[in-house]
């Protein structure tokens, strides 16, 4: 099973309809395919059975949508929390953890469904907290799952883009591609993207415009350049 682990430049930069593009993508090509959000803060409780509730979130409800494999929404997203806010103090608001174990487990348990490719989304940018001792690429050197780096093409992100690459670097990771979105259009965009391009090591799998929905996204990226 091939797995990609979309993160990005900060929150808000457009890493849900990378991922979901992603997802389109791979199915279009023919792969077996699904999407994992294995950590989200900023759900809605629903109605899932007879007087039964639970949290779900919106991203990856869109994640599952475009997958070809069906899989249980607790093993897509298994550490879910209702407050948008940062996912470890929503889990200690709860009286929860986001533990490493937990997420290892998660992984372990997708195995199981087949997948020819698994595309995972994480929460927020790369640095991210999960407990108070634990950040999340701890648990995605563990698995050696190749990085996917969306860029938010906005004011700050050479810095941002070039501070996470430089990151994913000393985790010991590879960066196998990024993706630039661009659904404002920014100020000498083209000079800024030459000036990434130039300094981001890994292949430009595409430059995503303002789009209504995934499959638009999807026509947009150049997944054979992903090794």
């Amino acid at each position: 099973m091939r797995q990609y682990f979309i993160t990005g430049t900060d929150t808000d930069v457009g890493k849900t309809v990378a991922s979901t593009a992603l997802v389109t993508a791979f199915a279009a090509s023919g792969c077996r395919v699904a999407g994992h959000k294995p950590i989200s803060a900023g759900c809605d409780l629903v109605s899932v059975g007879t007087n039964e509730v639970a949290l779900r979130n919106e991203d990856a409800q869109l994640l599952m949508a475009q997958a070809n494999v069906e899989l249980p929404y607790d093993v897509v997203n298994p550490f879910a929390f209702k407050e948008p806010i940062a996912p470890h103090i929503a889990a200690l608001r709860t009286g929860h953890e986001i533990s490493a174990s937990g997420l290892l487990d998660n992984y372990s348990d997708l195995t199981r469904y087949g997948l020819d490719v698994l595309i995972s989304e994480g929460a927020g940018g790369w640095m991210l907290p999960i407990n108070e001792h634990q950040i999340l690429p701890d648990v995605v050197q563990q698995l050696d799952i190749d990085i996917i780096l969306v860029v938010g093409m906005r004011l700050g992100c050479l810095n941002h883009a070039l501070l996470t690459q430089q990151a994913i670097a000393s985790s010991g990771l590879k960066l196998a591609g990024w993706i630039a979105n661009a659904p404002d259009k920014q100020p000498y965009f083209e000079e800024n993207l030459k000036t990434l391009t130039a300094r981001i090591t890994a292949p430009l799998l595409g430059v995503i415009p303002h789009v209504n929905d995934a499959t638009n996204a999807a026509s947009y990226l150049d997944i054979s350049l992903l090794n």
